[in-house]
């Protein structure tokens, strides 16, 4: 497409004929993501088929074993099990990251406290810490919620932290300027600036609280999707083993894409036209 820079007319069209081609875009970026997804699944089906090993079904038989579990009721019940410790853990972990990330962003001395503590937790191989949390707190459902804290709140705190820390320090310098006071500089420039980055920790700690609920339902006590995983898996029913694997991976994927399209829509809404 050429352009006359020249032609009044013509570059007020530009962005017209711009905007037309991207819907086109966002169909072609459709079309890639289904054709790798087929790929994917075509793959696993000659896989198995071949087979390369005995505990690797093929595609066809997990997904018959999927929709089993799911009309037989066990991966619904399994789901509502799983889901109560992660969302007690990842609601706690929010509540309490937001609090000490934006505290340690604002003042130095809490910083200075707490940001190595959090760092460590971050770098931890936290499997080798949950068989801990079981010792202290037992089984149950708090141990489970715990072990989710323990993978999502220390994302949640640092990426609050460094979203407070590297708030545009102009806009601050305008805030002073017009005599604001320090809860004015919070509540109007600092939240709001570093929320994008706020909410973006939010979805990572989620993505991390998944991880930490599975780990608890498999080292602490077989409940829920692990408890369907470590089943299987015992009795050689490899195509629900798996079924539950892809389930969790699933649902998973889906709900950081929901978050993903609610940060786009509330923070960058100039992204959902790109």
């Amino acid at each position: 497409m050429t352009l006359r820079f020249d032609d009044e007319a013509g570059v007020r069209a530009a962005p017209a004929a711009f905007a037309a081609d991207a819907p086109a875009e966002r169909d072609y970026a459709w079309l890639w993501r289904l054709l790798s997804v087929a790929l994917f699944c075509g793959a696993w089906e000659i896989a198995g088929q071949i087979p390369i090993n005995y505990a690797f079904p093929p595609f066809s038989e997990t997904a018959t074993a999927f929709f089993i579990m799911i009309f037989d009721g066990s991966l619904p019940r399994a789901y509502l099990s799983t889901l109560q410790p992660l969302a007690i853990g990842v609601i706690a972990s929010a509540v309490i990251g937001i609090g000490v990330g934006v505290l340690m962003g604002l003042r130095p001395g809490a910083e200075w406290l707490g940001a190595p503590v959090f760092i460590v937790l971050q770098a931890a191989p936290v499997a080798a810490l949950i068989p801990l949390v079981t010792f202290v707190y037992g089984i149950g459902l708090l141990a489970k919620s715990l072990s989710v804290m323990l993978l999502a709140l220390p994302v949640i705190v640092l990426n609050c932290y460094k979203a407070v820390r590297n708030v545009n320090p102009s806009l601050l310098d305008m805030c002073r300027s017009l005599q604001g006071t320090r809860a004015q500089q919070i509540a109007k420039i600092i939240i709001p600036d570093a929320s994008p980055v706020i909410f973006a920790g939010l979805r990572l700690g989620v993505a991390a609280g998944f991880i930490g609920v599975v780990l608890a339902e498999l080292l602490i006590t077989p409940t829920g999707i692990g408890d369907l995983i470590t089943y299987h898996r015992a009795v050689a029913d490899y195509a629900e083993m798996y079924a539950a694997i892809a389930s969790i991976i699933l649902f998973s994927a889906l709900t950081l894409a929901l978050l993903e399209r609610l940060e786009i829509t509330l923070f960058r809404p100039e992204l959902k036209k790109a």
